[in-house]
């Protein structure tokens, strides 16, 4: 392909993702696959490079592009040589119009701005764009962090999670034995501190409320060392579909899955009231702190989306409490910086809970935020975390 047409792909695919954006259709990455599946005669050096057109100019606009060229031609009036590929060659992009907008650079939509949590600076925010590193947990089910860390000689040691490893970028997990046999799994460092602070252990009785495909749940049973009992649950059968085999390749015999009706949780776990030592709940959320990995979540993002989501997140928490046992925990999870969703429902979950109290998750890293620790990729090298630990009254 030429240079030209690969830039015109650009703008095809990133019509495709703003479309999608607009609707809460597929993924970028779905987008980008499906392309260039009937797209056979792009080759890998093609692909590769329209793809970094694509997130280049999807990193660049917080705020969502009119069209895929508006976006492209924002990106090409910043890179040279960009701007000349929009020649009206043939498979090329049409010559730019004297006076045509191009996408204005911004990190956060403006809308946004004063939601997000005041512990994250201005200097801070353009970290939420960068590319994320690759992280990975050794599941101490199966070895240790050192043999592993021997094995990959590029790889380092976290130095906030005592199973976490990191990667050097474009390092391939899938082929690797320790990744086939479960030794390892992927998983943000962030996210495996949120599994610390449940400080799960042997025996226990956990509830994973929102367990998806069970990243959390995988990590809190290796910290139980396979005793105990943890009821996997979530209202996506084709998310919670995935932990099974995960679990097993992972050596994970403890953990139940349970798949629960939208809006008649509570009746899907009766027998489960008040029998808990600690519910987890990793709600939905905007993933305002994945934006890093999922740049174009921005452009999903309404006012609405984020009120229903907020709605969301307060009646998942009164479920939860209903599940945790005197004295027990409540964990509360977002990959978000917003105040909306983060110490905002501590808030009002206290004031509408008499009795509950605030419990410090007790993470090495993170900054406090009203009762709750914020994990920001600028100062914590993590995706952005909100997390909470409630007790419940004995």
């Amino acid at each position: 392909m030429t240079p030209q047409a690969r830039a015109q792909a650009a703008i095809e695919l990133l019509d495709e993702i703003i479309a999608a954006a607009t609707g809460q259709g597929a993924a970028a990455d779905t987008l980008i696959a499906r392309y260039f599946k009937v797209r056979r005669y792009a080759g890998s050096k093609d692909r590769r490079a329209i793809r970094d057109l694509v997130y280049a100019a999807i990193r660049r606009s917080g705020e969502r592009p009119v069209s895929g060229r508006a976006a492209l031609l924002g990106l090409a009036r910043e890179q040279s040589d960009l701007l000349p590929l929009f020649d009206g060659s043939p498979h090329g992009p049409m010559p730019v119009i004297a006076g045509e907008p191009g996408a204005d650079r911004s990190v956060v939509p403006e809308w946004l701005l004063g939601k997000m949590t005041k512990v994250v600076a201005p200097a801070d925010l353009p970290a939420l764009l960068e590319r994320a590193p690759l992280d990975l947990r050794v599941n101490r089910l199966k070895n240790d962090r050192e043999t592993v860390l021997a094995g990959l000689p590029d790889a380092v040691a976290s130095l906030h999670v005592a199973d976490g490893i990191r990667l050097p970028e474009g390092l391939q997990i899938e082929p690797l034995e320790i990744w086939a046999n479960g030794t390892v799994e992927v998983q943000d460092e962030g996210s495996q501190l949120a599994a610390c602070a449940s400080r799960a252990k042997t025996g226990m009785t956990v509830v994973d409320l929102c367990a998806g495909a069970g990243g959390k749940s995988l990590a809190m049973a290796a910290m139980m060392e396979n005793r105990g009992r943890i009821i996997a649950c979530d209202v996506d059968r084709s998310r919670l579909s995935r932990l099974s085999p995960r679990a097993e390749r992972a050596g994970v015999r403890i953990i139940e899955s349970r798949l629960l009706d939208p809006g008649r949780e509570i009746e899907g776990m009766a027998d489960l009231r008040e029998t808990s030592d600690i519910v987890f709940v990793d709600a939905p959320c905007s993933g305002s702190g994945t934006w890093r990995r999922n740049p174009e979540a921005r452009w999903r993002l309404t006012t609405d989306r984020l009120d229903r989501l907020a709605a969301l997140q307060a009646r998942l928490m009164d479920v939860a409490s209903t599940l945790v046992r005197p004295g027990g925990a409540l964990i509360y999870v977002v990959c978000s910086l917003l105040d909306d969703e983060g110490m905002h429902q501590i808030d009002q979950f206290l004031a509408a809970h008499p009795g509950w109290s605030v419990s410090s998750p007790e993470l090495p890293i993170g900054q406090p935020v009203g009762s709750g620790v914020i994990l920001s990729p600028a100062r914590d090298g993590t995706d952005g975390f909100f997390i909470a630990r409630l007790k419940a009254p004995c």
